[in-house]
């Protein structure tokens, strides 16, 4: 069958290998910043969570964007996605722990790996609309990253200070307004609305469902009753 491996080639694959490649770079290279931030007597753990809020920024932001530009089938992100929670786990079970960015108190990351390869490839088949399928995991990443960056540089330490949240509110009000008219039919204040709700859920976690989980799963939500009952206007 001499087309049998054919995809190996297309450009999807392909972008899928490169990509892949990209956020492997991103998860090692985030290294030397922890290293540079310890060096500075700052301490271990701050330097971690600041850490995790880049790698969540450059690696799920950037990857989300890149997802409606490269991708035609929902199927590469979702496999990607299932590929790189399945090591971000077994750094965890195995005790090989990225130390830089991932702790023993939990598995968020692994989590966050989970919730964009999950959110992404189910709204991309239910809403045909893959930059509505990123909006998600576009506050996750973008909202939840500068959320976190904000509160560890004026709280100095792991906390739900709203003051994170009216920074992520910021953030995501516009890309929410913005994607959202990008919807056919344009749904632009269903998106704001999605910015909202991800920005209030943010500041819970309930056992083990965290904010990863609740930001992704609520503004889904509120993108399916949108796009069920249509423009607002």
């Amino acid at each position: 069958m001499p087309h049998s491996f054919d995809f190996l080639w297309s450009s999807q694959f392909l972008w899928a290998v490169g990509l892949g490649a990209y956020v492997l770079a991103v998860l090692f290279l985030t290294r030397f910043p922890y290293e540079a931030m310890v060096a500075r007597g700052m301490e271990p753990i701050r330097a971690c969570y600041y850490d995790r809020k880049i790698v969540h920024m450059l690696a799920g932001g950037v990857g989300s964007i890149m997802v409606p530009l490269v991708f035609t089938d929902p199927w590469y992100p979702l496999i990607a996605g299932l590929l790189l929670t399945l090591f971000t786990n077994l750094a965890h079970a195995t005790g090989l722990r990225l130390y830089w960015f991932q702790t023993e108190e939990n598995r968020n990351d692994v989590k966050f790996t989970l919730m964009w390869a999950t959110s992404i490839s189910v709204l991309w088949w239910l809403l045909d609309n893959p930059w509505l399928a990123i909006l998600p995991s576009l506050y996750m990443a973008f909202g939840d990253g500068v959320t976190g960056i904000v509160r560890n540089a004026l709280i100095r330490k792991r906390s739900k200070s709203p003051i994170g949240n009216l920074f992520m509110l910021l953030l995501c009000a516009p890309l929410g307004w913005i994607i959202g008219g990008m919807a056919d039919p344009a749904i632009p204040f269903w998106g704001l609305i999605s910015a909202v709700v991800a920005t209030v859920i943010e500041r819970y976690e309930f056992g083990p469902i965290d904010d990863n989980i609740l930001i992704t799963v609520a503004a889904s939500l509120v993108l399916l009753l949108g796009t069920a009952i249509g423009p607002l206007i």
